[in-house]
């Protein structure tokens, strides 16, 4: 958000206690400080990929068919086909049912699919060591035929950081199903880097998606310690 500063803050620029000042076309301003990398992954790249894609799309569509995506948005629970809560407009369906679908291998929905919605995973367990990192469900639907499992993490946190669920992004692709173990260490690693003494907390956010209707289920969270076993 940006706020109009007093005649104090005329000469003022940069970022201090998490607020920035700054000047655009003569007018000054002051918003909240944002605290993104500057690294650039692969999976912001095909994100910011997907969803130029998803625009265009959605320029193309002819009238009937936008007609149907909003009026889809307007019956659909929200909580049902995206995992959150809230009202939606078609455009904003068409680009989040069409984001994982696409995200994931398929081609772009024109046409509304039929949603059904998707079940919140169960419980899982991390296994977080200096030689492994190992990611196993308790159990998976017994009808999970279009079902994939998406893991995201934040970055190696500090003993003092008792919560940062919401610095969670993507390190992989989104993964078959199974109760077997699955080895994240290297993906994780690769992006985010190995977990420390000095940084030994990872929080996980993990969730199930439709690869046929992008449908979303809820979210469910764990976090893990580095340990020496």
């Amino acid at each position: 958000m940006k706020y109009i500063p007093s005649i104090a803050f005329e000469e003022m620029s940069g970022s201090a206690k998490g607020v920035t000042a700054a000047k655009v076309k003569s007018r000054k301003y002051i918003r909240n400080r944002g605290y993104g990398g500057n690294t650039r992954t692969e999976f912001q790249a095909s994100v910011k990929s997907v969803f130029k894609q998803l625009s265009q799309a959605w320029k193309n569509l002819t009238n009937a068919q936008i007609l149907a995506w909003n009026a889809a948005a307007g019956t659909a629970e929200a909580r049902a086909v995206l995992g959150t809560k809230g009202k939606i407009s078609g455009a904003n369906l068409f680009m989040r049912l069409n984001y994982w679908v696409v995200y994931c291998g398929g081609q772009i929905m024109t046409s509304v699919p039929t949603l059904t919605g998707v079940p919140t995973p169960e419980d899982a367990t991390v296994v977080l060591t200096t030689a492994a990192m190992t990611f196993q469900l308790a159990d998976i639907p017994a009808q999970h035929e279009n079902l994939k499992l998406v893991i995201q993490a934040s970055e190696p946190q500090g003993n003092g950081i008792s919560k940062a669920y919401s610095k969670a992004s993507a390190f992989d692709s989104p993964l078959d199903l199974t109760v077997e173990d699955i080895d994240i260490k290297a993906k994780y690693d690769a992006k985010n880097g190995a977990p420390s003494a000095g940084a030994p907390k990872v929080f996980f956010k993990y969730f199930f998606v439709n690869t046929a209707t992008g449908e979303k289920s809820g979210e469910k969270m764990l976090s893990a310690v580095l340990s020496n076993g």
